[in-house]
């Protein structure tokens, strides 16, 4: 494992803006980020068109997340990647990540590859967090050349706040829908090198782009990641009112990522409301299964019930006398007029009536005549 060189000097921090903010974003802001698009890329300014091109996609969406020995965890998954050509050079780059509603990611995966005919070239950057923090993993592979591999493992102090590239994407769809950026907006992030680095954000106001043969007004973002060697990347991101990414591009790259399809301006980035399904009436006696279920549950309990008073034959000479007192008597108070004729019955007197009664006399003396008992004598 080794150690990266940043360690000895001061770890970037979450400022208190940004920690305010990320404790503010709650499920509504998160599901209006959960959808997926894809813009074309093509070449910037004057560069020839044959010389770049190809698609860039991303999306989101709740997934479980399960890694062995803990258990199953809901979170969001964000997937993105890139096919394109430049200056004639095949390349391509894929992204995974799991990420946590609080924008805490649990693993990502992101991969890059340049598909030069002689010499391919392919890097790979794999993070995972644990109890203790988060290892990363960074791997090279030139040519025909050994295989480089790295490994960095860092504190969960030094990762607080942490934002991935996965988490990243996720914060700029939010940050699109507010059509705001608080100042001073830095987190903690690390580089394709493996190594600690801090990302930041700023508003760059509202502007009119194109989108296909359409006008809009777009919100336009600017994020930059800061190494620690003094050099830093910036990306300009503009966002339709819905979330959704009008045009990114990477200042510097002769390639731009463009959104054509202008189907989606008229999208506002609601929740879209779920289709209502009316409530249908059960007729169970005309389903089948359901008429069936009943049947058997029907014959279950009658012969459950039979095989009881097949092992109790004295119940029905029980319930015959009382019914024929009942009916001879007929009394005020039926609940009284059981209670007093089941008294004898029981080996012991119960503490208190057991059931409710109308507070009328009873029909019968305290002690029943004997002509009341069961015929069998019982």
């Amino acid at each position: 494992m080794e150690l990266p060189a940043e360690r000895q000097q001061e770890p970037p921090a979450l400022t208190e803006a940004a920690a305010e903010f990320l404790s503010l974003i709650g499920p509504e802001e998160l599901e209006r980020c959960l959808f997926a698009e894809t813009l074309e890329m093509v070449a910037a300014g004057d560069q020839p068109k044959d010389r770049a091109g190809g698609q860039w996609w991303v999306a989101a969406r709740w997934a479980p997340y399960e890694r062995a020995g803990e258990p199953v965890r809901s979170c969001l998954l964000v997937q993105a990647g890139s096919c394109s050509r430049q200056d004639g050079v095949p390349c391509s780059s894929t992204l995974k990540a799991y990420v946590t509603p609080q924008l805490e990611t649990l693993e990502q995966e992101e991969q890059e590859r340049l598909e030069l005919r002689a010499h391919p070239v392919e890097r790979r950057t794999h993070m995972v967090s644990h109890q203790h923090g988060m290892t990363v993993t960074t791997t090279l592979q030139e040519g025909e050349a050994e295989l480089q591999c790295r490994s960095f493992s860092y504190s969960r102090a030094e990762l607080r706040g942490l934002l991935s590239e996965g988490a990243s994407l996720l914060l700029l769809r939010v940050l699109a829908c507010q059509r705001a950026v608080p100042p001073g907006l830095i987190f903690p992030a690390i580089d394709t090198e493996g190594h600690l680095c801090t990302s930041s954000y700023r508003a760059l106001g509202i502007q009119q782009q194109a989108v296909g043969s359409a006008e809009a007004e777009v919100f336009v973002i600017e994020r930059a990641v800061h190494t620690g060697v003094g050099i830093s990347t910036v990306w300009h991101s503009s966002f339709l009112p819905s979330g959704r990414l009008a045009r990114r591009v990477q200042v510097g790259c002769p390639i731009l990522v463009l959104l054509q399809d202008e189907s989606v301006l008229g999208e506002t980035g609601g929740v879209e409301p779920q289709p209502l399904f009316p409530k249908q009436p059960l007729d169970w006696e005309e389903d089948i299964q359901l008429w069936s279920w009943f049947l058997d549950r029907k014959e279950e309990l009658q012969a459950s019930h039979a095989a009881y008073i097949q092992q109790h034959p004295k119940l029905r000479a029980l319930l015959a006398d009382f019914l024929q007192a009942l009916l001879l008597q007929q009394p005020h108070d039926p609940v009284s007029f059981a209670t007093q004729f089941f008294t004898p019955f029981a080996h012991q007197q119960p503490p208190g009536t057991p059931f409710t009664s109308t507070g009328t006399a009873s029909p019968l003396p305290s002690t029943p005549p004997h002509h009341h008992s069961p015929a069998n004598g019982e």
